[in-house]
């Protein structure tokens, strides 16, 4: 089952394809400049009985022609099956579409990447007949980005590195030069990495820290996006809505419906039953918790998970 995880390390080259430039770069394969960049259907089954499918396949067209084919993997551990699967996609795609193929697969630890290197021979005891070689981004190539600045002046790649080393003794570092970088960004690109990583983070201890630094807007201080300032917008309206009624019932009117306004400005739909949930809430602590995961969620359901019984 393909996992969210597995999804993040690969979609992001399918919406923001010019992470092949610096990834190539790390790679130290030439790659053509200007080249066009093309999402193709992962669909490699030939018959119905057996259905095959890579993660994510691009078609790289330069503008002088003798362009390729970049099918990308997203590897979580060590498979001995996978070398007959990647054989097959290589073939498949270069048969399909006439032209060179290359494999690169994408790895969130380093023994894993250590093996996805390969190369992998396929055949009879000491004669090959086929050989796979891929390409292979993990902890172990991909930069470690501290910098906010020079975070900032790649947020794809910052990104992508956060995801690679989500394991990573400086993960929270790493998270935290991120987060600041944010603060130069357009809010649809803060919400498209931020969602990313909130996915692509799962199962790491580095998914609490980056929900913490989005949560205390360290991503945007001062910068006037229109996420910070829906932030103090709903602080403000929870604390003067409370100083007005004089009562904890009103101070929690005005935290819902600071909830329901970042929802709002996100462009998370919220149905009726959702609303009257956070509107009729009167316990701060859930409304602040609420609030605080409002800005990753990417469904209003999820304000709500893993709520303790009796809130």
């Amino acid at each position: 089952m393909v996992s969210s995880r597995h999804e993040a390390a690969h979609r992001i080259f399918q919406e923001r394809p010019e992470l092949l430039a610096p990834v190539f770069h790390i790679l130290d394969v030439p790659l053509p400049k200007e080249a066009a960049v093309e999402v193709l259907t992962p669909d490699a089954t030939e018959i119905r009985p057996l259905e095959r499918r890579v993660d994510s396949v691009l078609r790289v067209d330069p503008p002088d022609g003798g362009g390729f084919l970049l099918a990308i993997e997203a590897q979580g551990r060590p498979d001995p099956d996978k070398a007959v699967s990647w054989a097959y996609y290589l073939a498949f795609l270069k048969a399909k579409h006439k032209r060179p193929a290359l494999l690169l697969v994408v790895c969130q630890d380093k023994s894993t990447a250590d093996w996805a290197a390969g190369p992998f021979r396929l055949g009879l005891d000491d004669w090959t007949a086929l050989s796979v070689h891929p390409l292979v981004l993990g902890p172990g190539n991909v930069p470690v980005i501290l910098d906010p600045e020079e975070a900032a002046q790649d947020l794809t790649l910052a990104t992508f590195s956060a995801l690679t080393h989500g394991s990573h003794r400086d993960a929270p570092a790493i998270l935290k030069a991120l987060a600041r970088a944010m603060g130069t960004a357009d809010p649809e690109s803060v919400s498209y990495y931020s969602e990313l990583l909130e996915i692509g983070l799962e199962g790491f201890p580095a998914k609490d820290t980056w929900r913490n630094e989005m949560s205390v807007g360290t991503y945007f201080p001062g910068r006037g996006t229109l996420i910070e300032e829906t932030f103090l917008k709903g602080k403000a309206e929870g604390k003067a809505e409370g100083k007005a009624e004089g009562a904890a019932e009103g101070e929690a009117r005005g935290r819902a419906q600071g909830v329901l306004g970042v929802l709002e400005k996100r462009g998370i739909p919220t149905l009726a039953a959702t609303r009257d949930r956070i509107t009729d809430c009167t316990d701060l602590k859930t409304l602040d918790r609420w609030f605080d995961r409002a800005f990753t969620v990417s469904t209003a359901d999820e304000l709500f998970a893993e709520e303790e019984p009796g809130r």
